[in-house]
């Protein structure tokens, strides 16, 4: 794809704005392009065409939205080595992941193409013979999002299929570490015929503007957004100011538990799955992991033994199974939950070096306690801290000891645990027997803290729907 392939062509982007963002390789710490700072007059620019454009779009067929999107599908399954290509650069992880997010970025705009052909009304039964009742649904209108750095691609499609496909319009801000796989998909978009104006990449190096823009605007009609609960709850207040609708997939705190009857060899092969992907850099990877005591030591053998075969490196590097982390920040932090959690007496027992550069080693840390800082706090990174367990009621509870709820996972050959255990889990997603749960077809999303709405499945196409009454009277 001529567009994409050269990065340098994304920085023509830049012309004509007062000031620009540099996008980094956080490998190598080279700068990738530049990307505009879209100042608040040019944000409103755009929110005003999407605006004239959601109305014209609206009345469209949803079959003639589904044809569109279907071809941006094939465009972006066409390019899946160019968007790879580009989603390593900017993100770090290894190239084999970025195509595996491409193909599931890419999965949602093949779900809601068809799925918006099924938003379906209702003809209700009525209590008096000279009515009919019946409720029809509408695109909500403008829709705009805010999306994080950690799934460059997936996160903007997961959001704006669905929009697109329900007849609203789409803005989309993602994060300053990782804009070009948005200018990018959004240019196949344009490639495979959506009309001007109906889906915006806006870029700022002012979140704080943009986030305050798109809650109090008038002329936008829903926000969503991924990121951190901190975050989300400021833009909760400011859209309760116009009583905006809103969708947020916040923070977790994902616990995995392998009880004394699991299968310990898919077990260790989940856990590798769900917490060493992106380098831990994901909302609903395992962050905690509760093994029963009976099989507690095999466990901790077997998986301190597989992490420590895992590669770090360029994502670009054949062989390469853990990348860098997003930048200095994060792998800060990671640093210092592992040394206050070792200060608080827990043993490494494999991995636990920094690497240079943004780099970290997967790390396994054993002798922990439930109750250490690091077993509280979202880790984002590729630790893993394994707790003890004696009996299936205190690890409901200490499972469930957290403000989060988005994701959870377990390992038991029992029936009857199995259902028991998942339905007591206080999670929006739980996987058992499985370390890698996210699908298109299933709704996504958390409780408690972790936020409200789901993206994904049929529940993701109503975030993007009001549901209209309409009664006829005189019959």
């Amino acid at each position: 794809m001529e567009q994409i392939k050269n990065l340098s062509l994304l920085s023509s982007l830049c012309e004509n704005v007062n000031s620009a963002i540099a996008v980094h390789n956080p490998a190598t710490g080279d700068v990738l392009g530049y990307v505009p700072s879209h100042n608040r007059e040019a944000i409103e620019k755009v929110i005003e065409k999407a605006e004239t454009a959601q109305k014209s779009w609206a009345k469209t067929t949803a079959k003639l939205r589904a044809e569109i999107l279907s071809r941006w599908y094939q465009l972006i399954m066409d390019n899946q080595e160019d968007l790879a290509r580009i989603m390593t650069l900017e993100q770090g992880k290894p190239l084999a992941e970025s195509r595996g997010e491409v193909a599931y970025g890419a999965s949602f705009v093949q779900w809601f193409a068809e799925e918006g052909k099924r938003a379906y009304g209702e003809t209700i039964p009525t209590p008096l013979t000279d009515r009919r009742i019946m409720t029809i649904r509408q695109p909500v209108g403008v829709a705009a999002a805010i999306t994080p750095w950690n799934f460059p691609i997936a996160m903007i499609t997961r959001k704006a299929v669905p929009a697109l496909a329900a007849g609203c319009s789409f803005i989309g801000k993602p994060a300053a570490q990782t804009p070009l796989s948005a200018y990018a998909v959004a240019e196949l978009a344009r490639q495979a015929g959506l009309p001007e104006g109906l889906l915006a990449i806006v870029t700022s190096s002012d979140a704080v503007m943009v986030g305050e823009l798109f809650c109090s605007s008038p002329k936008i009609q829903k926000i969503s957004f991924t990121g951190s609960t901190h975050v989300g709850r400021i833009l909760m207040r400011q859209s309760a100011e116009s009583v905006k609708r809103v969708s947020m997939e916040l923070g977790g705190n994902a616990p995995f538990i392998v009880f004394d009857d699991a299968d310990i060899d898919a077990a260790v092969k989940g856990a590798l799955a769900s917490k060493f992907r992106n380098a831990g850099q994901t909302c609903v990877c395992a962050n905690r992991f509760y093994v029963h005591d009976s099989v507690y030591d095999e466990f901790v053998a077997k998986f301190a033994a597989e992490v420590s075969k895992l590669s770090v490196g360029n994502g670009l590097d054949d062989g390469i199974t853990i990348g860098p982390l997003i930048d200095d920040n994060a792998k800060k932090k990671v640093q210092t939950l592992v040394n206050d959690a070792v200060a608080q007496g827990a043993n490494i027992t494999a991995g636990g070096d920094d690497l240079g550069g943004q780099f970290f080693a997967p790390t396994v840390l054993t002798h922990v306690e439930h109750n250490m800082s690091i077993v509280k706090e979202e880790i984002f990174g590729p630790i893993a801290p394994v707790i003890r367990f004696h009996d299936d009621a205190s690890l409901i509870d200490m499972a469930n000891d957290t403000e989060y709820g988005l994701a959870s996972y377990f390992y038991s050959k029992d029936i009857n645990r199995i259902f028991a255990v998942a339905e007591a889990l206080d999670y929006g997603m739980v996987g058992v027997n499985e370390g890698i749960i996210s699908t298109e077809v299933a709704p996504f999303g958390g409780v408690k803290q972790s936020g409200i709405g789901r993206e994904g499945a049929r529940q993701g196409l109503d975030e993007y729907l009001n549901t209209k009454y309409i009664c006829i009277g005189g019959m």
